[in-house]
């Protein structure tokens, strides 16, 4: 079965096929990620007692990196295609490359809840943002928009990344996505799951950038 990636229909389809062939949700939501949202996406590394499932006793993200030898599923796989993927790493967390279809700014998860009610409130354009156990909010916005963090905060006059706990994620770096488990901690979980006019299409970083700096500022203080 195929999908149109962004569909309505797309999505009342994949998740009436998944309960009738009774997939498990983890092969539902990485269906959902490459089908319809347009996302590759990677089994990772599970951690229990602080070991990692990668086998690597000095494992620098224990639970949190994408498995060396497990090929990415790519945008576009179908719930079989993603079934028969993710058959072969039972267990496997999904993580999703970052850099391809979109960048993330990461700050403190409290910043970042009222970031996002103030941007909602204003009727700015957001993205999908996740929360994960560790405490951060990771939004998405559009590609290149982790390497342009410190030219744009600069020219809004604010301080370096660093010293606002706002970090940019581009290309190279993976994510969890929810509703797997990061680092042995616990889940990851939506702040503001995808939607159709956001996911394929996330804001550029500048029309957020000034309100979670603001914030992430007064939270500092």
């Amino acid at each position: 079965m195929g999908f149109t990636i962004g569909s309505s229909r797309g999505i009342r389809d994949l998740r009436t096929a998944a309960r009738r062939r009774g997939r498990p949700s983890e092969c539902t939501a990485v269906a959902e990620f490459t089908g319809l949202w347009g996302w590759d996406a990677v089994p990772g590394a599970r951690a229990a007692a602080g070991a990692c499932s990668c086998g690597r006793a000095d494992c620098p993200a224990p639970g949190a990196h994408p498995l060396d030898f497990a090929p990415e599923v790519p945008a576009g796989s179908t719930l079989d295609e993603v079934s028969e993927a993710w058959a072969r790493f039972p267990g496997a967390s999904v993580m999703l490359p970052v850099g391809r279809t979109f960048d993330v700014i990461e700050v403190a998860e409290p910043a970042g809840c009222r970031a996002l009610a103030r941007l909602e409130r204003m009727g700015l354009p957001v993205g999908p943002v996740t929360a994960t156990p560790q405490g951060r909010a990771h939004f998405f916005v559009a590609p290149g928009g982790a390497a342009e963090l410190p030219r744009l905060l600069y020219r809004m006059g604010w301080d370096a990344p660093s010293a606002l706990d706002l970090r940019g994620l581009g290309r190279g770096a993976h994510i969890t996505a929810p509703p797997s488990d990061r680092g042995g901690r616990g889940p990851v979980r939506w702040l503001r799951p995808p939607a159709l006019d956001s996911a394929t299409r996330p804001p550029e970083a500048r029309l957020l950038l000034g309100t979670l700096a603001y914030v992430a500022h007064r939270s500092r203080g």
